[in-house]
């Protein structure tokens, strides 16, 4: 029998979509491994439903009120017969957490920052902890921790672009604008429009647009106004290109962290939630992005500033981008899905 893995996780405009293209991310890479998967979710946007059913990935609805004690994802889990089961997101408590143990299958929690909260699980997977850091250990004492960028998630697309051929960092002539995929904090316009007042003619602007940002349409327009410099992209399904001729990125500080670091891209990160502090500050101490907190007032300007002078300084974002090798390969998703298959065989 085929084994399955449930995964359960929510996108919407407000928490962003990051939860459920990183599971959608292990999922690709345990299907290639001959896994079933399936997704239960309490909501999902539209774009995130079209992705899914793009990759013919099922997903079952949750009433989240069914669900506060992990009652419709423990009914989901049982008519499927699922042999693990991923979970994905803050909004999940730890008492929901604990009702779904009772299901007795390996459970793979994500972590992103150090809440206090109990996962209640078999693996967490933190790919922006410092593996010698044992303070991340208190959300699960006796769960294996699979941390540090070893264990970055990256899309197959992602991992084509790390092996094709691309101009050095400096000979580049875009700068990559990318606020997620619902940029919650409304980033977009007010970002592209101080840069194209600061930078000189000869930097075009790949401004990303997801498609769970709300009126993204009315976005694109709005933005790609702006000016003839300024390429729209909305909601692409394969980002690898657009990083790939990056000279430099304006970023969301989420998932895509891990993937300009793979393709070698230094970048500017505009962090907006909690959430987020931890993973950035690790990047940051790397060397090769700088971080500002998009939560205080005068961070547009900020970012766009400074973009301007990184801009300008060709030999410094060479040496950013240097900072990058080594640092991630294209194996963190088969490492992650070869612990998931060594705790189901502990049950078997």
């Amino acid at each position: 029998m085929t084994p399955m893995i449930l995964f359960r996780a929510d996108a919407t405009p407000t928490m962003g979509t990051g939860h459920v293209m990183r599971c959608l991310t292990l999922a690709e890479a345990l299907r290639d491994r001959g896994f079933d998967v399936a997704f239960a979710a309490a909501a999902l946007t539209p774009s995130i439903e079209r992705r899914l059913a793009a990759e013919r990935i099922p997903v079952r609805p949750i009433d989240p009120a069914a669900d506060a004690l992990a009652g419709a994802t423990l009914t989901i889990a049982r008519a499927l017969g699922a042999n693990a089961v991923v979970v994905d997101g803050y909004h999940l408590s730890a008492d929901w957490r604990l009702a779904l143990r009772s299901f007795g299958v390996p459970i793979l929690a994500f972590q992103d920052q150090d809440d206090g909260i109990s996962l209640h699980a078999d693996l967490v997977l933190n790919a922006a902890a410092d593996p010698t850091d044992g303070k991340w250990r208190r959300a699960a004492p006796a769960a294996a921790f699979l941390t540090g960028p070893r264990h970055v998630l990256l899309r197959r697309e992602l991992r084509r672009a790390m092996m094709a051929a691309s101009d050095p960092v400096g000979a580049r002539s875009s700068i990559l604008v990318t606020f997620g995929g619902a940029d919650p904090a409304g980033l977009t316009l007010p970002v592209t429009a101080a840069l194209d007042r600061l930078l000189g003619p000869d930097v075009t602007l790949d401004v990303v647009i997801g498609g769970s940002v709300p009126e993204a349409g009315g976005l694109a327009v709005r933005a790609a106004a702006l000016g003839e410099r300024i390429a729209i992209h909305l909601d692409p399904l394969e980002m690898g290109p657009l990083i790939g001729r990056a000279g430099l990125a304006v970023s969301a500080a989420g998932g895509t962290i891990g993937e300009l670091a793979a393709l070698g891209v230094p970048a500017l990160i505009a962090i907006v939630a909690e959430n987020q502090v931890a993973g950035s500050a690790a990047a940051v101490a790397d060397g090769w992005c700088e971080a500002f907190d998009a939560r205080d007032p005068g961070a547009v300007e900020a970012i766009a500033e400074r973009a301007a002078l990184l801009w300008a300084d060709r030999p410094h974002r060479e040496a950013m981008a240097r900072r990058t090798r080594g640092l991630i390969d294209a194996d963190g998703a088969e490492r992650v899905v070869d612990a998931l298959i060594g705790a189901m065989q502990t049950l078997w």
